[in-house]
């Protein structure tokens, strides 16, 4: 089978494609002819070694993905030859709160990833998703989907008539916009691009800031809900952006921690925290039972995920430069095409 692998050291450019064995499948696995990827910045901190240097290569990246049934082992009962289903990103996180245990079982390291023709797993690290989805959208739902819906539904309990705040339009920030119109909530999008912005006012979006022309867009955000704040902040800049959250929030509110795109070091003000009794959850991704009550939602109300750009396999670095520029709208993915 054809494979990516990080090779020899780290950096996009020692991404290769590969040839490896076919791997066998025992009681309990499947094999699962992969469909499509889609990348995270998870993925890109992964390969350039910033995520854990001390990952031993070669690795298969990324953690996002959808195949389809090829084979099943013995016993197994939860799928069925020709069933479409996404690993899940812990493959031993099925529900319950996280251990180190269960988030040592992440793929895209330690475990080989999604950027391959076959994978091996447990049945209990798969989850079936909605038939309406393509390819390419259904393999955006492991991680991004699932934080997003973590934050929002498992431990936020964004409740109808809320007030959420959005940073950006990647992955997590549009799936997290989606989910929060689905919930009745009124929603805040900020970016640095206005042509973004009138992407997500189309999307259901009822208020929007340009960060870049309103640096202090938390004073911004807090006046737009007569000085109220916001109820909930989806927390995706880090370090560099968490000032002007705690500028937004309302008293009592919650701030999902997701991603460090502005840093993960900071001298933060932390009197607002106390003094505003405002809970700050830090979060990654989610359980199996998480992932399939999302999809039950998307099912039903049969939402779209939005895909930014689909690259082919052969174009993985290319694919991974488009995520690194940062111009993406949602979700980049990579083909894999059927074997012959």
């Amino acid at each position: 089978m054809k494979a990516i692998e990080i090779q020899g050291s780290f950096g996009l450019e020692n991404l290769k494609q590969v040839e490896r064995d076919e791997p066998a499948v025992k009681p309990g696995q499947v094999k699962l002819r992969m469909k499509a990827v889609s990348l995270n910045y998870r993925d890109l901190l992964m390969v350039q070694g910033l995520y854990d240097p001390r990952q031993p290569l070669p690795l298969i990246p990324c953690s996002d993905g959808v195949g389809e049934v090829v084979e099943v082992g013995e016993g197994v009962s939860r799928v069925a030859v020709g069933d479409r289903v996404c690993p899940i990103f812990a493959q031993k996180w099925i529900s319950g709160e996280p251990t180190h245990e269960k988030l040592r079982s992440t793929l895209g390291g330690p475990y080989d990833g999604t950027l391959t023709e076959s994978m091996v797993l447990s049945e209990e690290g798969l989850v079936k998703v909605p038939d309406h989805l393509s390819d390419a959208e259904a393999a955006t739902l492991p991680c991004a989907a699932v934080t997003a819906w973590s934050a929002l539904v498992t431990l936020g309990q964004v409740k109808a008539g809320d007030t959420v705040l959005v940073q950006g339009t990647g992955g997590v920030s549009i799936f997290a916009l989606q989910f929060a119109k689905l919930l009745g909530a009124r929603v805040l999008v900020t970016s640095s691009s206005d042509e973004k912005l009138e992407r997500v006012q189309a999307m259901g979006a009822d208020e929007v800031i340009n960060y870049r022309t309103e640096p202090k867009w938390g004073k911004v955000a807090r006046e737009r809900t007569g000085r109220v704040g916001v109820d909930h902040i989806i927390e995706v800049g880090g370090a560099g952006t968490l000032q002007q959250s705690l500028r937004a929030i309302r008293i009592g509110g919650h701030i999902s921690l997701i991603g460090v795109l502005s840093g993960g070091v900071s001298d933060v003000n932390i009197l607002p925290l106390v003094m505003g009794q405002v809970k700050v959850q830090g979060l990654v991704v989610g359980a199996r039972e998480g992932f399939e009550a999302m999809n039950r939602a998307i099912d039903t109300n049969q939402m779209k995920p939005v895909v930014d750009k689909v690259f082919s396999f052969d174009q993985a670095q290319e694919a991974f430069q488009h995520l690194e520029a940062g111009k993406h709208f949602g979700k980049v993915c990579i083909e894999i095409p059927s074997k012959a």
